[in-house]
């Protein structure tokens, strides 16, 4: 069966809609409600009893239910199986679901509280962007949905808490970062260009709690200690992450996804620095608790080609061919192989074209996008702009936004100006600063709230 593949919606994960499972052991307290009464007809047989949805935890004014917990086992361990994540001991996928649905209860009740809402016209067009990512048409998109287990308003609400989330933390922790001109100047003294390498990595995050005390400290590196002995003797590590991280990726198996070096913390860049893919970092301290980071890949990036503040340009168009409900991914890409052999047999201009069917902006214009710095396009564009000869047209090129054909007009070296230099550096220290700002963020509203667990009131065995 196909595995969706779902949007995350920052570039910091800090919440991914691909949930994790919760203990079984409540699925068993339900099970245990149903054979607690008497067979019918018994002699005993006892009346039927049904009991009320029960307390698990409350979270400063609002409550999370047995049952919520329960419902979200059933989705998130399917979810968890069908991109191949080990599941955890129930005790560890208990704590670690319930912990995720606490911090992700106050962030709502925060965005709410600052009046941020998401209407309906928003979160369809975000659930249409989701099923282009997975190339398929909306009905397509609810219809495996709903075949592997998840109900399709319930997957919509997801979405819609997650764009409220995004924004809050948009609010809360993005516009808050501060960048000194000081640090700009040391970026581009001690980085020059952007790096050329980008690294998969996986992240286990043990969390040390806000003004933690020495015996805190020291009782959360044992626990990493522990974890990373746990990796050194085999064990999987996106099992691993999902049972012990504090990480709002844990339960993905702490995927970071593929992150440029330029963009990563300093800290991480210097843990995976002679690493071979698979191997496994020491533990690394910082500000937030300790991390352990797991290298799965290495791969060229674009990379900016400069010789002192000389910079390669490349002036290049496209046609774009969008897709959505009405354009398949597969009748996209089908239309520009047509477009392409018009081009190949000189029967039409690429201009004329692009004037056609073109869905961009730039389409009035020719397809034509002007002189293009690296790092102005989304890798997928730049990596296939990249390897074109000045006049050569690529072949149907996916990207976010759809399907493309560029042509290369022309390549120049240019004189990066100082202030465009200073906006790269001020983006590239943003990046490194954002992760570990969430986290800490993250780490404070969880602190901060009210919590107060009722365990008792959720076993029913």
């Amino acid at each position: 069966m196909k595995t969706l593949q779902i949007m995350r919606f920052a570039t910091h994960p800090a919440r991914s809609v691909a949930l994790a499972a919760v203990a079984l052991c409540l699925g068993a307290g339900l099970q245990q409600d149903a054979s607690a009464q008497a067979a019918p007809g018994s002699a005993q047989a006892a009346p039927r009893v049904y009991l009320a949805d029960s307390i698990i935890a409350v979270v400063n004014n609002e409550v999370i239910t047995r049952q919520e917990l329960v419902e979200r086992l059933r989705l998130v361990e399917r979810r968890m199986k069908n991109q191949g994540i080990a599941l955890p001991p129930p005790a560890e996928f208990q704590r670690q679901l319930l912990e995720r649905m606490i911090i992700d209860r106050a962030q709502l009740q925060l965005a709410k509280e600052y009046g941020i809402r998401v209407d309906d016209l928003m979160l369809d067009r975000a659930v249409a962007r989701i099923a282009e990512q997975n190339r398929m048409s909306l009905q397509e998109f609810r219809t495996t949905l709903e075949r592997e287990g998840t109900p399709f308003t319930r997957f919509r609400e997801e979405i819609r808490e997650e764009i409220m989330m995004q924004r809050l933390r948009e609010r809360e922790v993005d516009n808050k970062i501060q960048i000194t001109e000081s640090e700009v100047d040391n970026y581009l003294a001690e980085q020059g260009a952007p790096q050329g390498q980008e690294f998969l990595l996986s992240h286990i995050l043990v969390r040390t709690p806000e003004n933690a005390t020495a015996e805190q400290i020291a009782e959360r590196r044992k626990r990493a200690e522990e974890v990373l002995q746990q990796v050194k003797s085999g064990g999987d590590f996106a099992k691993l992450a999902a049972t012990y991280s504090d990480a709002t990726d844990a339960l993905t198996g702490g995927d970071l996804g593929w992150r440029n070096q330029d963009r990563l913390p300093q800290l991480f860049v210097s843990a995976t620095e002679g690493l071979k893919q698979g191997e496994v970092s020491q533990i690394i301290k910082s500000p937030n608790g300790f991390h352990i980071l797991k290298l799965n890949g290495k791969r060229s990036a674009s990379v900016v080609k400069a010789t002192g503040n000389s910079v390669q340009q490349t002036r290049a168009r496209h046609i774009l061919i969008k897709v959505n409900q009405i354009v398949s991914p597969a009748d996209a890409k089908r239309k520009l192989v047509e477009l392409k052999q018009r081009l190949d047999n000189n029967a039409a201009k690429f201009e004329d074209l692009a004037k056609l069917f073109s869905n961009d902006l730039s389409a009035s214009r020719g397809g034509d996008l002007g002189w293009i710095y690296p790092g102005d396009t989304v890798p997928e564009f730049e990596r296939a702009m990249d390897a074109l000869k000045p006049g050569e047209i690529s072949e149907p090129i996916e990207s976010p936004f759809g399907y493309h054909l560029i042509q290369v007009l022309e390549r120049k070296k240019d004189d990066v100006s100082q202030e465009r230099q200073r906006l790269i550096a001020r983006q590239a220290i943003r990046e490194r600063k954002l992760d570990e700002a969430t986290q800490d963020w993250l780490r404070q509203m969880r602190d901060r709230a009210y919590v107060e667990y009722r365990f008792e009131n959720a076993d029913a065995r």
